[in-house]
């Protein structure tokens, strides 16, 4: 049973960042069914403050309400995937451009180093330790860009987005490609070349750089996880 916290508003948070964890992670996908009775079960709780943290999620988008009651994992459909996707490359390059100006010499000799540890993954194509750098990574970023809303923001676009993406990396085969791109990102960082960098983040998180690299893309997407 996972840990209960102490008062009302700490349990919905608690279950709400569980949840939110688990979309992210892919352990709950789109068009997933929401029980209430196993979350209020698995934290030892009634269903109102599992309710109220499905509320903030409806709220962020993450979760979507059945016709005849009930909730699941939110669904978009591909103009929407590809529009939010869109947001994420822009406020990841602003969050770049802030982190350029902004770190220490420390911040930036720790980013080097996180790139450093991370080419052994992906010379490997070892996809769980790619993962696990390439968050290290970015949230060197978000933390040097000292805009505590940007980074929540960063994150909610993330967590939608996150099980689409897994399946673009499946597409494109992109940990080396991720990898250069992270070089060319901490090389412009360190020239501190701000807008460069932002241009560069940008194409980093696009999902595809070309045509067919993003119909390869748009194939790949399983159909039962986009909306109709």
């Amino acid at each position: 049973m996972a840990k209960k916290p102490t008062d009302t508003k700490n349990i919905s948070d608690h279950i709400r960042i569980d949840l939110s964890n688990r979309i992210s992670e892919g352990l709950l996908c789109p068009g997933d069914t929401i029980d209430e009775q196993e979350i209020a079960t698995r934290f030892g709780v009634s269903k109102t403050p599992v309710r109220e943290a499905l509320l903030q999620l409806k709220a962020q988008g993450l979760i979507g309400s059945l016709p005849r009651g009930g909730a699941i994992v939110a669904k978009m459909d591909l103009s929407q995937l590809l529009s939010l996707w869109e947001w994420l490359s822009e406020i990841e390059a602003i969050a770049v451009k802030l982190a350029c100006e902004r770190m220490s010499a420390k911040e930036l000799a720790a980013l080097e180093q996180i790139h450093r540890q991370s080419k052994k993954f992906a010379d490997k194509e070892d996809w769980d330790g790619w993962q696990a750098c390439n968050q290290q990574f970015h949230e060197a970023i978000y933390s040097a860009s000292r805009n505590p809303f940007l980074h929540q923001e960063i994150m909610r676009v993330r967590t939608r987005t996150g099980v689409y993406r897994r399946h673009a990396f499946g597409a494109l085969g992109a940990t080396q490609t991720s990898f250069t791109q992270h070089g060319e990102i901490v090389d412009l960082l360190k020239a501190r070349e701000a807008e460069a960098a932002a241009t560069a983040m940008r194409r980093h998180i696009l999902p595809a750089s070309n045509a067919i690299a993003l119909t390869n893309f748009i194939l790949n997407i399983p159909k039962e996880l986009l909306a109709n």
